[in-house]
């Protein structure tokens, strides 16, 4: 039931990202570049669960798209840091509208239930030694 759950949830909010011109691995990737600032892409990866490859392709099409720019670390040369251009955050801001739209339609659905489900995902998590999901962005 988990997983019927989880892609129901899914599918809502890639449809309505992708009414807004984004897709979910996009909405993740910035999300976390517009709280956090410039990250890796070690970090990155692992926030918007890709696998490098992946990651390097989506991050280039957002190079090329104006909505992320690839600098040097200040503290280390030899790595790369990559951060949310001003396009980016104003991409970030509708895509949120969309996100917070299916997240609205799905707290309707469940109403006081949604904090008795965030509170059984989030010791879920905790006990399979992931990161709480209520503490992650996107």
């Amino acid at each position: 039931m988990l997983t019927m759950a989880e892609r129901a949830v899914v599918l809502r909010l890639e449809e309505a990202l992708r009414a807004r011109g984004s897709g979910i691995d996009q909405w993740r990737v910035l999300s976390l570049l517009v709280e956090r600032g410039g990250c890796s892409m070690n970090l990155v990866a692992e926030h918007a669960m890709l696998l490098a490859p992946k990651l390097s392709k989506l991050v280039d099409r957002m190079v090329s798209a104006n909505l992320v720019l690839r600098r040097p670390d200040d503290h280390d040369r030899r790595k790369v840091l990559i951060a949310a251009t001003a396009r980016g955050r104003l991409a970030l801001a509708e895509w949120d509208e969309a996100a917070a739209e299916v997240q609205e339609r799905f707290r309707a659905t469940l109403g006081p239930d949604i904090e008795v489900l965030q509170e059984l995902l989030g010791r879920v998590c905790r006990g399979l030694g992931t990161e709480d999901p209520a503490a992650t962005v996107g």
